[in-house]
């Protein structure tokens, strides 16, 4: 019986200096999942590019820069004759979500324009305002865009339109 308590003691002992650990089997939480869907981003031309009437002489050809705002600026040969003709930098309105901002992606190769006769010029080196990235504010923004005229020497009289469009992309940022 001695023995007997002195192993219910030791049994006891070691049970009590033991540490009783149950192993994790395993945990989870929880989360909420959303989505916000914002307003499509699009873009409708509002007006065309137009440079307008001009003249160039028959030795030196030249340029015509039309700004985004709209006024011409000539150089070499060409002169802006003061005659019927509105020139306007083409204009188009940028819609989507209220105060987003949005990459403006300009043509980076001109534009043919052509007289239906064989005869060309070419349109290039496209600039906008907004330039590169816009806000849609309140939900619309205007972009307008300018590009330079090249005219050849002694150019051929006649009205000039493009065979490929002036394609203006927007995306958000």
């Amino acid at each position: 019986m001695k023995n007997m308590k002195k192993l219910l003691f030791i049994a006891i002992a070691i049970i009590g200096f033991s540490t009783i650990s149950f192993g994790q089997t395993g945990a989870s939480a929880t989360a909420k999942t959303s989505a916000t869907v914002i307003t499509p981003i699009s873009i409708t031309k509002s007006v065309d590019l137009d440079f307008g009437t001009l003249a160039v002489n028959s030795t030196n050809g030249g340029t015509v820069v039309l700004v985004p705002a709209g006024t011409r600026t000539p150089t070499g040969g060409v002169t802006l004759p003061n005659i019927s003709g509105s020139p306007a930098a083409a204009k188009f309105t940028v819609s989507g979500q209220a105060s987003s901002t949005y990459a403006i992606t300009l043509p980076t190769s001109s534009i043919t324009l052509t007289d239906g006769s064989g005869h060309s010029m070419s349109v290039g080196t496209f600039t906008s305002t907004p330039s590169g990235t816009g806000n849609t504010g309140t939900g619309s923004e205007d972009v307008l865009v300018g590009a330079t005229l090249t005219v050849q020497p002694g150019q051929v009289a006649g009205l000039y339109t493009n065979n490929s469009d002036l394609v203006v992309k927007v995306d958000y940022n």
